[in-house]
């Protein structure tokens, strides 16, 4: 099956590397034209160079944790940019139980993982009602379905972006536009790699075993790789998922234990 985004404007959040990068990849594989978002600029330009069609990419350098900041330079992107493809995706926020954060380490959390989704959704969307088109996909967790003790603020408030992204697909859904949200589970990425290494000290075990009891706990006993993400958001952002609204599908490798 050949997918074909030419045409499209995709904006992609956290894309410097990891999911986000493997993301933005696959997008502009399928020929839409893409905008890269994350705190890099030295590597985003190296993104940029290396992307097919390279002269059809641009970069927004933003510090998601730095919401006002964010706020003022996305309002102006959008203002003078047209969005048809949103993929919100973020830095995650700090490692901890429920007994190792305050009310204020919620507040950064909320934030970041939600306050920026919503209101970046908010600003695309009239543009996308306009063209009675678009696809707003965001990158949550499998711990929204079956939380992870040492991640309770993505737990808390990614749940809250599952919620809300349900909600909107019901009010924009007569407008063309889907919303969806991937529950992530276990993938090779710099996120993986930090939060193993805080692990390994705490449970005073090697990084490699961390990293193989993780794999264990996969039924097919790998971590997922980004480009495989980038399939999954390739899809959804086409028209042939045009029918796939309000969902949350995990990409697990056959993690999650519920269904």
């Amino acid at each position: 099956m050949k997918i074909d985004l030419t045409g499209k404007n995709a904006l992609i959040g956290g894309s410097s590397k990891g999911i986000g990068l493997g993301i933005a990849t696959e997008l502009a594989n399928s020929g839409a034209s893409v905008c890269l978002m994350a705190r890099n600029e030295t590597k985003l330009k190296e993104i940029v160079d290396q992307l097919p069609n390279t002269e059809n990419h641009s970069y927004l350098v933003v510090d998601f944790s730095k919401f006002e900041e964010y706020k003022i330079k996305i309002e102006e992107y959008i203002k003078n940019n047209q969005v048809d493809i949103l993929v919100n995706n973020t830095q995650g926020p700090s490692a901890g139980n429920s007994l190792s954060k305050n009310i204020d380490s919620y507040q950064e959390a909320f934030d970041l993982l939600f306050k920026s989704v919503v209101h970046t959704s908010s600003l695309v969307i009239p543009h996308m009602q306009k063209n009675k088109w678009g696809r707003i996909i965001n990158v949550t967790s499998v711990s929204v379905k079956e939380p992870l003790n040492y991640l309770v603020l993505s737990n808390s408030i990614r749940s809250a972006v599952v919620a809300w992204a349900k909600s909107l697909s019901v009010d924009v859904g007569k407008d063309g536009i889907t919303i969806n949200s991937i529950l992530t589970g276990y993938f090779d990425t710099e996120r993986i790699k930090e939060l193993n290494k805080e692990k390994s000290k705490s449970l005073n075990i090697s990084e490699n075993e961390v990293l193989e009891k993780m794999k264990s706990l996969v039924p097919i006993n790998r971590l997922g790789k980004p480009e495989e993400y980038g399939y999954l958001v390739s899809f959804l952002s086409s028209d042939k998922a045009s029918y796939i609204n309000g969902a949350s599908i995990p990409i697990d490798g056959g993690l999650l234990k519920s269904y």
